[in-house]
């Protein structure tokens, strides 16, 4: 597995971040966002959106009472979902997640999925982030080879 540690210091910086992390990321492809609540992962989210052309960082919302948010962009088809209030893996098996990362340019970036067995199995990467002092975070990107 490939790591990679990178700091930013304000919300400008993380969404940056997600711009330079989208370039790392081949589709398809299922990562695990891992973090506690407020660590940034929905920013995070939204610059790798804007930066892989499928949304803009304000149509980027957290999927916490939806689930499952798509984007398609020209080059990818980017799904966000937050498991955060699911329970089972019974419910996990009724989102079709299996559907959204079998599509040949399917990135899916999936918070609180280290919750569950089978979404940590299906995953290429995972990517973990820490609060620092104020806005400062700590991320590691870990991808299978």
């Amino acid at each position: 597995m490939r790591e990679k540690r990178f700091k930013t210091r304000s919300v400008e910086e993380t969404l940056e971040l997600g711009g330079k992390i989208a370039g790392m990321l081949r589709p398809p492809l299922l990562v695990v966002l891992r973090g506690e609540v407020g660590a940034g992962k929905t920013t995070l989210v939204k610059g790798i959106a804007e930066a892989l052309g499928a949304a803009t960082e304000d149509e980027v919302t957290s999927p916490t009472f939806t689930i499952v948010h798509e984007y398609v962009g020209t080059a990818v088809r980017l799904f966000h979902l937050d498991l955060y209030r699911l329970e089972t893996e019974e419910q996990i098996a009724v989102l079709g997640l299996d559907e959204m990362a079998g599509y040949e340019n399917s990135l899916v970036l999936v918070e609180w999925g280290e919750r569950f067995e089978s979404v940590v199995k299906m995953a290429g990467g995972e990517i973990y982030m820490e609060h620092g002092e104020g806005d400062e975070r700590g991320l590691i990107l870990r991808l299978k080879e």
